[in-house]
């Protein structure tokens, strides 16, 4: 990538794959000049299950961004995420001769003596981020080339993933015709894009909140200290949800997006579903009970996020000053609220910034990941670019709706959701449903009620 002015960031997720090209401007500006979306096929948890479904879903993401961009490209930086991401905070040392400046071969030896702990041998390193340095105790160092000590420490924050699916992800670029620049681990990515310069100076949560995998990361002054992928994510919401109505995942996932809230008293009081199946049994149900039902999901997410960090480093109250939600997951109503909530902190929605060129399609929280890549690109190679020069690249734009449901094409939905408001007055129209003749009826099952009550008492 050395000889290619482009920089490409690829974002393989379990529901979307996404590819941005971004290129360097004459001014130091990162510009935004293609992006491609599509739907992701092969990918359960952040993890290859089918080569071929995957390796075509890359194809058609980067042939969408060429098109846009005009251009042809041939590397990318590739996000990582799933639970086989491990991450784990090592200690070095160097010593130094005396009378001596410390050199930048003095900090790498101490990266290097950090990164020598024992590791699986199927881990393969991904990041090896070195946070604050120490001279002979003097701890908050930033930068100790040039300083004078004889004892110079590092505490290094060590990313490794499975060489397995690494490699299996690997391949499926390859095969779409591109060469894999590099790995680079999804919470980090998505912080680089959505933390401004008074946040880098601070302690920071980032939680990407996506489809098959809810991402951790807490930056410190600027670093990665502590990072976490967790197995659970926006498809177990609609998981629920299916499970609960008794309707297909498609339908479950529309209806979360269109009408879900993460907060009862957030929900529209004035909206009630009627949700048909393909059977002909109509159940009724609010918005507010539909809330019901999400809330205990997002809330559980959250507190595997506490344990994590209560875990690493402390109660989150004291090691972190506020959190920042992304992903698409962010996008749902009443998330902000129960993060606040839950975990007892300013909490913001999170979009990409520092960059130019197509704000208007990259300034959401979907997007933040893929930027965040072509960010860690351009700050990694031999362009001299800081983040804190591409802070001053802000996003005017306003930012870019959110997406709406996909339009399934083939048989017809099984389920029809109609909306109605909850007035005296008001006479629901009765959706038409088609059905097959028979000629035994079908008896309806228990009713919405009974099956959340059900549902709730398991929660319990």
């Amino acid at each position: 990538m050395k000889n290619n002015p482009f920089i490409v960031g690829l974002d393989i997720g379990t529901t979307k794959i996404t590819t941005v090209i971004g290129e360097i401007g004459p001014h130091g500006t990162v510009d935004i000049i293609g992006e491609g979306t599509v739907p992701s096929e092969g990918i359960k948890r952040g993890a290859v299950v089918n080569l071929e479904r995957t390796t075509h879903a890359i194809k058609q993401s980067i042939a969408a961004a060429e098109r846009v961009s005009g251009v042809r490209v041939s590397h990318a930086y590739v996000s990582v995420s799933g639970h086989h991401v491990k991450a784990t905070t090592s200690h070095g040392l160097a010593a130094i001769r005396r009378n001596q400046e410390i050199t930048a071969a003095d900090v790498e030896r101490a990266i290097e003596n950090a990164r020598a702990v024992p590791l699986d041998p199927n881990l393969e390193v991904i990041h090896a981020i070195p946070q604050e340095y120490v001279v002979d105790g003097q701890e908050g160092i930033k930068s100790a080339v040039g300083m004078h000590g004889v004892r110079l420490e590092v505490d290094v924050h060590i990313v490794s993933g499975s060489a397995g699916p690494l490699a299996n992800v690997r391949r499926c670029v390859q095969e779409a015709g591109l060469v894999t620049e590099g790995f680079v681990l999804q919470s980090l990515a998505s912080g680089l894009a959505v933390l401004d310069a008074g946040e880098r100076d601070q302690t920071v949560v980032v939680i990407d909140m996506g489809g098959g995998t809810t991402d951790v990361g807490v930056f410190r002054r600027g670093n990665l200290a502590h990072s976490a992928s967790l197995p659970i994510g926006g498809d177990h919401v609609s998981a629920d949800l299916m499970q609960i109505l008794k309707i297909p995942v498609e339908e479950a996932e529309n209806v979360k997006r269109k009408y879900g809230a993460a907060l009862p008293e957030l929900a529209d009081q004035e909206l009630t579903l009627e949700i048909t199946t393909a059977a002909g049994v109509t159940h009724a149900i609010s918005a507010f009970d539909l809330a019901r039902i999400i809330k205990p999901r997002i809330s559980e997410i959250y507190d595997l996020i506490r344990d994590e960090i209560d875990k690493g480093l402390g109660p989150v109250e004291l090691v972190a000053g506020s959190v920042v939600l992304t992903g698409g997951g962010a996008l749902m109503r009443g998330v902000v609220e129960l993060a606040r909530e839950r975990f007892r902190l300013p909490v913001r929605i999170g979009r990409p910034r520092g960059v130019s060129g197509l704000t208007d399609i990259v300034s959401g929280p979907l997007h933040a990941t893929s930027v965040g890549l072509v960010l860690y690109g351009a700050t990694h190679e031999d362009s001299g670019l800081s983040l804190d020069q591409l802070d001053k690249a802000e996003i005017k734009a306003k930012p870019a709706p959110t997406p709406k449901p996909e339009t399934v094409t083939g048989p017809e939905p099984t389920v029809i959701v109609t909306k109605t408001e909850n007035r005296p007055d008001a006479k629901p129209e009765k959706p038409e449903v088609k059905k097959e003749p028979r000629e035994t009826k079908v008896k309806a099952g228990p009713s919405i009620g009974e099956r959340m009550k059900t549902f709730f008492k398991d929660w319990m």
